[in-house]
């Protein structure tokens, strides 16, 4: 007989949701045990031997974990499912005829504008520990904002400007809603009247690099994450790829707060595009010259 385990993290290894999305399903009664509700966060089960149910179906034990690297590409969101319609990462993996068969989900967001690299897998242990701001797991960004901030602008921001935690709750005071950022990685990647910035973050704040930026008085115009722990963006927007197993245990290293390392040449779906090249017509292939005018048969 197995060892009796937290029903939260039963069904998180079934693949059927993260940890903490396992645990709301708990608290709304959507999970019985052998026949029975369960609403409460501490029950244990033994998965061998109990009948556990999510929504009336049965779980038919772990699932076989994979993990995937996607590209974002702007206007998706990274849930499951918006309220407002919009199209999720989940919609964009499907569209592939490749798509993975499993129920996968992201790990940590890219809001609606932003693009970037995105982990998903159905393995909810991992998940959860990735997500925990405890973790500490570094991620990089490509930055572009609105106008030039001083140096002295850029110095606050690297170590460390009050911002907003979140809504302001009723009854709750301007100022127990702000937090203080940690202290961040901050380069100039390309000058200009509207520079690129590469911001490396050890924390993972709710539209946080817009409100660093409009704290100091410059709005974000475009945010693409390029590197998460020890994994580096190397597939174009809106493609995806299966994670090596040298790649997972570099991730459940960066999970612990242990140092990984990354590629040291950036691949081209982590670079900038060089500015001015101008965009090639569908239909025309490279190299494909139009033939020049006719000349007369004399």
């Amino acid at each position: 007989m197995s060892e009796p385990v937290r029903l939260q993290k039963i069904i998180a290894q079934a693949g059927l949701a993260s940890r903490r999305a396992s645990e709301e399903l708990i608290l709304s009664g959507r999970v019985t045990l052998n026949g029975e509700i369960v609403t409460e966060l501490g029950t244990k089960a033994d998965p061998e031997k109990d009948h556990i149910r999510v929504d009336g179906k049965l779980l038919q034990g772990p699932q076989r974990h994979r993990y995937f690297v996607l590209n974002k590409p702007r206007g998706y969101v990274t849930t499951l499912r918006d309220p407002e319609g919009r199209p999720t990462i989940l919609e964009l993996l499907a569209q592939s005829p490749k798509a993975p068969r499993e129920r996968l989900y992201p790990v940590g967001r890219l809001d609606y504008l932003s693009e970037g690299l995105i982990i998903l897998t159905n393995d909810g242990e991992l998940a959860n520990s990735l997500s925990k701001a405890a973790s500490g797991v570094a991620k990089t960004y490509l930055v572009k904002v609105s106008g030039q901030p001083s140096p002295e602008a850029i110095q606050q921001l690297r170590t460390g400007i009050m911002i907003e935690r979140g809504r302001l709750q009723e009854g709750q005071s301007a100022r127990r809603n702000r937090v203080l950022t940690q202290p961040a990685e901050i380069e100039l990647t390309r000058g200009g009247e509207n520079p690129w910035y590469s911001v490396t973050l050890t924390e993972g704040r709710n539209r946080q690099l817009r409100k660093m930026f409009e704290e100091v008085g410059h709005h974000v115009e475009k945010i693409r994450r390029i590197a998460y722990g020890g994994l580096v963006l190397d597939v174009e927007p809106g493609e995806f790829r299966e994670l090596t197993p040298g790649e997972v245990t570099a991730l459940g290293r960066a999970s612990q707060g242990r140092k990984v390392e990354r590629k040291k040449v950036l691949p081209e779906a982590a670079k900038l595009k060089e500015p001015g090249k101008p965009k090639r017509k569908p239909g025309f292939k490279s190299g494909f010259k139009p033939a020049g005018p006719k000349r007369r048969s004399r």
